[in-house]
């Protein structure tokens, strides 16, 4: 056979999502979809129907009476500890015991023999009050008083009230911006059956299994070797089953212990909606000086949240948002602060992104400022303020900034996107047009790649060679449809030089991969490539060993090529050599593991290095609004994207393309919107819009920066992309205020509010006329 032979499915390469056909035909096996034993019982929440109260009585009579109901779980029927909070603040409870503190939120559960049972039974609660009031909004949590749910974070650099006293100009402003919903098309779903003595098996919809597994073994009071959490595969995720998951895993494994039967808790959209949290709500003071070239000289801001009852991730998320309050931007002389507020909504969470949007789209509302108040284009401000070489490349938390590629980037799009000319084309229009108004719009983004918690940057793998030449690849990662299990089958398969398909991609599982980290922060390439990496070059080193010994022959005379091995004169084929290797008692089995270097973090500080590297990209997008009715649609956008060397070009393409959309739908469509009483209205897709087919842009050019390279040694040097392209979509949103500016004539900033629905568009038009 000749040496130029290739293989199938190697890094770099295009290849199709292992599970892309199963996905389209049904195929796909989902937590749902797991066979049922004789015997499974159905779980469901019972919910509050008041915002803030002290529980005076719970009658739970009728619920056991209903029929077909099997009995009722509260906080009293919980063996080891009622809390669930994943920071381990203990200020999260399965079940409150005194307290309700948001609308919607888990009393208890009912167990029953039929799903629709349990359903009916759970309504039949008489729950007595003594209510309280409430805050729903951090403003409102501001002034009443309201505590933090965490630590407060605190970024500053250079001296700030000199550089405002210094700046001939200076803006202040107010932002606020919405939140979001997860709308995962497969909804929050456990199924749990119980084993002897202490165990239980939890299959679950979850993107952090060790986590799922230390909450289950927390409130059943057993140690986590008890617990086994299996996901072969969710139904997207987004940051939404990370945390949230917790009280589902609790729920259905407590019944399960309870009544020795496999029970499962799948509840309704609308229950998933009103009792899972979301992307933070923020409300967002900045303060921007700067010259009379747009030069920015002195930022401050304070980035307050809605958190919700609870702590969950808002400490990180809000650390985050202030990370990525810069954007692509040096500030000279900066102080960003959190204010991560208690309130009496849905605990908030982990969103893609994790808070660096809001922080991002900050940035940007500060550089449109400046552009309006010192008459430029948008994008020659934007350009003025990129990081650049010493002395303008330090971030607000001390980190250099070395791998800067947006004056390359940003210059490319601007060209392939015709910016110019199409730019001054929409001013000639809207000149002319009176009812109908363009704008455009090109922003960059640079996001930062780790966990900020330094201790998650690691992941373990598991591969076994099987003396057939067959492999089965496990790792700690969770595939949620953006293709990981793809991505580090075909690094596995580079580095044996084999076959793509010879590989088999299971389930992730606490009983082969212990102390996973989250498949979240952008991190499961990285870190699960490099684990399954390290691992198969054990087993590879062992092989070479053999080899050396077995044929007597020098290390750099054995040589893994597509699908054979070559030693010395001879060449085997793959399953030969295995075999030899087998039968000569070699193992073939290893534990593959990585940390992330260089990076640590001091948050009382606020300094250090908490990202590995930075992704770049950027986005032009156009569109076109009716004054008339504030109705608009996207006519336009050219996406360039930086993945480092690609691992997979057609995934990371699909995952720029969905995160755009995403961002898109954030900031114009998707509303979140509670009532006085503190009722979620939009609680289903009846009433929250996302994005539709309809919805993207009419024109949608998407390509990869396939010249960069990831300067860090990380898998193959690729770079991370699931979330920094979710902040491409904020491209839409500053289009839209240009043509909202048009009519008055790009004199002032139209400070729309996100997200920009085409309410408030035209209440934006309105005031603009006005002014």
């Amino acid at each position: 056979m000749k040496d130029n032979v290739t293989i199938t499915g190697s890094a770099h390469t295009d290849r199709i999502h292992d599970s892309a056909i199963k996905h389209v035909t049904g195929a796909a096996d989902y937590t749902d979809d797991i066979a049922q034993p004789e015997g499974t019982l159905h779980a469901y929440l019972g919910v509050s129907t008041v915002t803030h109260t002290r529980i005076v009585s719970l009658d739970l009579s009728a619920v056991r009476a209903a029929p077909g109901v099997v009995g009722v779980m509260t906080a009293a029927d919980i063996p080891g500890h009622n809390d669930i909070s994943p920071t381990g603040q203990n200020d999260e409870p399965v079940f409150p015991t005194d307290l309700i503190q948001f609308h919607g939120q888990p009393l208890f559960a009912v167990v029953a023999e039929t799903r629709d049972a349990a359903r009916r039974a759970a309504e039949l609660a008489k729950v007595e009050t003594e209510a309280l009031p409430h805050a729903l909004d951090p403003v409102q949590a501001i002034e009443a008083g309201y505590p933090h749910v965490t630590a407060p974070l605190k970024l500053e650099r250079g001296d700030v009230e000199a550089g405002f006293a210094n700046a001939p100009n200076r803006i202040k402003g107010r932002m606020v911006i919405g939140g979001q919903d997860h709308m995962y098309l497969e909804g929050q779903i456990a199924f749990a059956i119980p084993g002897e003595d202490d165990e239980v098996v939890v299959h679950c919809s979850t993107q952090h299994p060790s986590e799922a597994q230390h909450m289950v073994a927390h409130v059943l009071g057993v140690p986590s070797n008890a617990v086994v959490v299996n996901v072969r595969r969710m139904g997207g995720g987004f940051g939404g089953k990370e945390s949230q998951m917790n009280i589902f895993a609790a729920v259905a494994a407590l019944a399960a212990k309870k009544w020795n039967r496999a029970v499962k808790i799948r509840p309704d959209r609308d229950q998933d909606m009103t009792a899972t949290g979301k992307r933070h709500d923020f409300v967002v003071d900045y303060d921007v000086a700067f010259d009379d070239e747009g030069r920015i000289e002195a930022v401050g801001g304070s980035f307050a949240a809605r958190c919700g009852y609870s702590s969950d991730l808002s400490g990180p998320v809000t650390d985050r948002a202030l990370f990525h309050a810069d954007n692509a931007y040096f500030y000279p002389h900066v102080r960003l602060e959190s204010r991560p507020m208690k309130t009496n909504t849905v605990s908030n969470t982990a969103f893609r992104g994790f808070g660096g949007p809001q922080g991002v789209i900050v940035a940007e509302r500060m550089i449109e400022e400046i552009a309006y108040a010192t008459g430029q284009d948008p994008l020659d401000v934007r350009k003025a303020n990129f990081y650049g070489g010493e002395g303008r490349d330090l971030t607000p938390y001390h980190q250099q900034v070395t791998d800067n590629i947006l004056d390359r980037l940003v210059g490319e799009l601007e060209q392939s996107a015709d910016y110019r000319a199409r730019r001054q084309a929409i001013i000639d229009f809207n000149a002319s047009s009176k009812v109908l108004k363009k704008g455009i719009a090109l922003t960059p983004v640079k996001f930062g790649i780790s966990f900020t918690a330094t201790w998650y940057n690691q992941a373990g793998a598991l591969i076994h060679v099987y003396n057939d030449g067959s492999i089965h690849l496990n790792h700690g990662g969770t595939e949620m449809g953006q293709g990981l299990n793809t991505k580090v089958a075909q690094v596995v398969a580079e580095a044996f030089q084999v076959n793509f398909e010879r590989i088999k991609i299971t389930k992730t599982t606490t009983e082969k991969v212990p102390n996973t980290s989250a498949t979240a922060a952008s991190s499961g390439s990285d870190l699960n490539g490099m684990a399954a990496l390290n691992a198969a070059e054990q087993i590879k080193a062992r092989l070479v060993d053999f080899a050396c010994e077995h044929w007597g022959v020098a290390a750099e005379e054995v040589a893994f090529l597509p699908n054979r091995v070559r030693i010395g004169e001879e060449t085997l084929s793959f399953d030969a050599f295995i075999k030899a290797a087998y039968m000569a008692r070699v193992q073939l089995s290893a534990a593959g593991f990585y940390k992330t270097p260089d990076i640590h973090w001091d948050r009382d500080k606020g300094q250090g290095r908490p990202f590995y590297y930075y992704a770049y990209g950027a986005a032009c997008s156009e569109v076109t609004i009716d004054t008339l009715t504030g109705e608009y649609r996207v006519e336009r956008t050219d996406i360039l994207h930086d993945v480092g060397r690609s691992l997979n070009p057609v995934l990371d393409r699909g995952q720029v393309e969905g995160a755009f959309i995403q961002g898109m739908g954030w900031l114009t469509t998707e509303e979140l919107w509670w009532d006085t009483e503190g009722r979620l209205r939009t609680h289903a897709p009846s009433t929250y819009k996302i994005p539709l087919a309809s919805d993207r842009p009419r024109v949608f050019n998407v390509d990869l920066a396939d010249w960069s390279e990831n300067r860090e040694l990380t898998i193959k040097r690729s770079k991370a992309v699931g979330e920094p392209p979710f902040m491409l979509g904020i491209s839409v949103f500053e289009a839209l205020s240009m043509a909202v500016a048009s009519v008055a004539d790009y004199r002032e900033c139209p400070r729309l509010d996100a997200p920009a629905t085409p309410e408030r568009v035209l209440m934006a038009v309105q005031r603009m006329k006005g002014a």
